[in-house]
């Protein structure tokens, strides 16, 4: 199976030009065929059309049953949305096996995306994904959620099979979702045709992409929130504007040149907490826009502060054996404010007595004269007693992915919290909590 690259032979790789060279047959789509035809000469040559992809595994395998070298061809790299998958999947389904007397070798070839990044700049430097838009084989809502996902990560994005004659709103609907979260100006290369006879190029914002002229032969590269176009050329930083005052100065106040960022694995999370700090009125929902985490990291981060910390915030996991325990706890602490959040933007906030919890199978209930509220508890996977001194004290509920899940606080009566119930709830806290309350 072999990838051949954009097409021209300079771009072929050794590798490549030979096995296709070694080869009693030659089997590819018509337009693959027509661009490695210098090297066809003598070969058995089969032709095969777009929608003949199976029809071309088949053959290749029959061929091959019949004592012959076969090169099954595809333009970029044959296992990037090419013919290396289909093929092992009717090898298998037929009873090969990697030991069989038919061996089978893939052989790489440039893609497109890097093709065609290589004819605009830099674009890929930083962390990209690709997505194809054809919803030939791939549900629409299955590639909506991917584009909806690398659109909110800030990935720069390469799209594939953006546009047919029969397929002429995906693009449109990738442009809407990129714009939810991305700046209209964010820079776009379309290419078709990379290093083939019909090369052409656009570079345009995101809000004009859709606008453009573009195709099957076409790749739409969408940058991020740091690309840039400079004298024609589309940039994306690699980001050492984030550890050095200049790229060829000296490293910024307190980070190490080979060493990980003070924002890195290990240590933003001492970045949240001294700037927790300094800001000490900030919401717990304002402390998670401004990392840009889900709003259960920064609980996480909290209660892993030192003991000696002076934080204004305090937090203490649960272990996940005695969630209900957390929720019987509750009973004990008279007066609650219950919050719900949605994705959305609402907020629901009601007053409770935690003597109305009632735990069945998968649902957590509330229920009174004013309200019946319903949480599923099965998405619920961790919690945490958490503290704004003087501001609040109260439990938080968390799904899997960090999200919250619902809240209950304790209330003030007369301007403060009741002595009594705030000790109820520092005892629990001890109890339950994996790092003790500060007083």
């Amino acid at each position: 199976m072999v990838g051949f690259g954009p097409g021209a032979e300079e771009h072929m790789s050794f590798r490549a030009k030979s096995a296709i060279a070694e080869s009693d047959v030659v089997i590819g789509y018509t337009t693959y065929i027509k661009l490695v035809k210098d090297l066809l000469e003598g070969k058995e040559v089969v032709r095969k059309g777009m929608t003949e992809e199976i029809d071309r595994c088949i053959e290749a395998y029959e061929q091959a049953k019949l004592g012959k070298k076969v090169s099954l061809i595809s333009s970029g790299d044959i296992g990037v949305y090419g013919m290396a998958g289909p093929t092992y999947e009717v090898l298998l389904k037929a009873g090969w096996t990697p030991k069989s007397d038919i061996s089978v070798e893939i052989i790489p070839g440039s893609t497109a995306l890097s093709a065609c990044a290589s004819l605009v700049g830099a674009p890929l430097t930083h962390d990209f994904c690709s997505i194809s838009l054809s919803d030939l084989l791939t549900p629409w809502p299955t590639i909506a959620r991917r584009l909806d996902a690398v659109a909110q990560a800030d990935f720069v994005i390469a799209l594939y099979n953006p546009k047919s004659g029969r397929r002429t709103q995906q693009i449109v609907e990738a442009q809407k979702t990129f714009l939810k979260y991305r700046d209209p100006a964010t820079p776009v290369a379309i290419v078709k045709s990379a290093y083939r006879r019909r090369q052409a190029i656009q570079l345009v914002r995101l809000d004009e992409m859709a606008d453009q002229e573009i195709g099957m032969l076409t790749t739409v590269l969408i940058g991020n929130s740091s690309t840039y176009i400079e004298q024609g050329l589309m940039i994306t930083p690699r980001g050492y504007s984030n550890k050095y005052n200049d790229i060829t100065g000296d490293a910024k106040e307190g980070e190490q040149a080979g060493r990980s960022l003070t924002m890195g694995l290990e240590g933003w999370k001492a970045c949240l907490r001294e700037y927790l700090a300094q800001h000490t009125e900030l919401s717990w929902e304002k402390i998670a826009d401004y990392f840009n985490v889900p709003i259960g990291e920064v609980f996480s981060a909290i209660a892993q502060a030192p003991d000696d910390n002076n934080l204004n915030y305090q937090a203490a996991k649960i272990d996940s054996h005695h969630l209900n325990q957390a929720v019987n706890a509750c009973k004990k602490w008279g007066r609650l404010r219950g919050v719900i959040r949605t994705e959305s933007g609402a907020i629901v906030e009601l007053f409770l007595q935690g003597e109305e919890f009632k735990q069945k199978a998968d649902w957590l209930s509330i229920e009174n004269d004013a309200f019946h509220l319903h949480i599923n508890w099965s998405k619920v996977s961790s919690a945490y007693f958490a503290a704004r001194k003087d501001k609040s004290y109260g439990l938080h509920f968390f799904d899997q992915h960090g999200q919250l899940v619902f809240r209950v606080l304790l209330t003030k009566q007369e301007g403060g919290f009741n002595s009594t119930l705030l000790n109820s709830f520092q005892q629990d806290w001890q109890l339950l909590g994996q790092k003790e309350i500060q007083e």
